[in-house]
């Protein structure tokens, strides 16, 4: 918006081209632009990535699918795809156990009548190699989260557009293998979507556009949480050796999830460093474990993050049952707060400025599911031959909650530079279905500070 104060007709229209829609008054808006009161945007439109969103991507050539990891998100996957554009089809298959990879199957054939050949079913830790090389176009890489980076890497030298589930890199060493991936996958004109749905939430995008035109004024600080109650776990079956029984019940082991404040809670960092556009340089927090019941995880987390500008941002998970849950972001501005709770954005006195309207979106919208409308974009991007990527974005929030991890765990400030050139790499030398050193380090619950002596 300009500067000059703005008469009705001139607000009103203005609004309308950001697609507020939702507006709380227009004297309450127009209160918001007043002289004293002016709307400075963060960013003009065009300087801020908006996906197109049609109900279903556009049609075109037929696409060939690979699927790495056969569990529940790939199963999700498979059906979100479906309902996300025509001409897909599931060409091959890889897990590591052949009962998740026959459920898939069986999946694909009941719903889809789809049916996927047992010459392309592979298994093993190198069954990602053999879905890449099958003669697949893309790839869906939903494997236990530790396993993202080698696989993206092998997808993208050999071209393939990936879709890869959140978190893509649990250490260090995993965030500089995406980082360099993202950059060949660009320059090979790729597609590549990632789990980080909020940034293909209608409710979510269209708050950002308010946020960057202004209404909340320069950001100050935040509050993101994903509290909740316990996720599953797997308790060890007879015949299950130390790695089946740890990938089985992956969610719970630090080594392949990243620990739940990189697992889930990377969705709510993520939405703060979105909508704000600023970088972390610190994060100081602690974290405990009180009635996790396998892995060697924690179950709650509280971190200060601080941004190169000195803006603060506190971040909590937790998974205990029986405790206060709440999911969602808050951020604070000059002008007013956003709070994705409520959708809703209020001026300093607390008065709602702007609110989604949700009646308007389902007037114009048959989908509003994220976890189809990322495939949406994830194929439109790749018919329309588009060089799109947010791996980028989505490493460097996994970076920040590998942050705030390790600072919990060691009780110590951790930076940015010290994270990012870190050579933690939670990845085994050596992969098999075999028994584990159970008592090394790597499997150990982390304790911060020193013992009393």
């Amino acid at each position: 918006m300009d500067n000059e104060k703005m008469d009705r007709r001139g607000f009103l229209k203005a609004s309308s081209v950001l697609g507020v829609g939702s507006v709380i008054g227009a004297s309450a808006l127009l209160a918001a632009c007043s002289e004293e009161n002016k709307m400075v945007p963060l960013k003009q439109p065009g300087e801020f990535y908006v996906p197109e969103l049609p109900d279903k991507a556009i049609d075109g050539k037929e696409l060939k699918v690979g699927i790495v990891g056969c569990g529940g998100r790939g199963c999700g996957c498979v059906q979100q795809l479906m309902e996300a554009a025509n001409g897909i089809k599931i060409h091959a298959i890889g897990d590591v156990f052949p009962d998740r990879m026959q459920n898939l199957r069986n999946m694909a054939k009941a719903q889809y009548n789809i049916d996927i050949p047992e010459e392309n079913c592979f298994l093993g830790f190198d069954a990602y190699k053999k879905v890449i090389d099958s003669g697949v176009d893309c790839v869906v890489l939903t494997t236990p989260p530790v396993f993202r980076p080698l696989h993206f890497q092998y997808a993208v030298q050999k071209g393939k557009h990936s879709f890869m589930e959140k978190p893509i890199a649990v250490d260090p060493k995993g965030y500089r293998t995406i980082m360099a991936a993202a950059k060949q996958a660009k320059a090979k004109n790729l597609s590549v979507v990632t789990g980080i749905q909020r940034r293909h939430q209608r409710s979510y995008i269209e708050a950002n556009k308010m946020i960057q035109a202004g209404y909340i004024g320069e950001i100050t600080g935040g509050n993101v949480y994903w509290n909740q109650n316990m996720l599953w776990y797997r308790n060890r079956e007879q015949g299950w050796s130390d790695t089946e029984w740890m990938i089985r019940d992956w969610v719970n082991w630090k080594w392949l999830s990243g620990d739940h404040i990189v697992e889930q809670h990377v969705h709510n960092i993520d939405v703060f460093l979105w909508m704000s556009g600023y970088k972390v340089a610190k994060a100081t927090g602690f974290g405990s474990r009180h009635r996790r019941i396998t892995g060697d995880q924690y179950d709650n987390f509280s971190i200060d993050f601080e941004m190169e500008n000195g803006v603060h941002l506190h971040s909590m998970c937790r998974q205990i049952d029986g405790c206060s849950n709440k999911v969602g972001e808050f951020i604070q501005g000059t002008k007013g707060t956003w709070y994705s709770g409520t959708n809703e954005i209020k001026d300093l006195k607390g008065n709602v400025i702007w609110k989604y309207d949700q009646a308007a979106a389902e007037a114009e919208f048959k989908q509003h599911n994220p976890y189809v409308l990322e495939h949406v974009n994830w194929i439109n991007n790749i018919r329309k031959g588009t060089a799109y990527e947010d791996a980028t974005d989505c490493a460097v929030a996994c970076l920040a909650a590998v942050m705030g991890r390790e600072s919990a765990y060691k009780g110590n400030t951790v930076t940015w530079d010290e994270a990012s050139k870190s050579e933690l790499d939670y990845l085994p030398e050596n992969l098999e279905l075999g028994p584990m050193d159970m008592n090394a380090p790597l499997f150990q619950l982390e304790k911060p500070g020193q013992e009393q002596k």
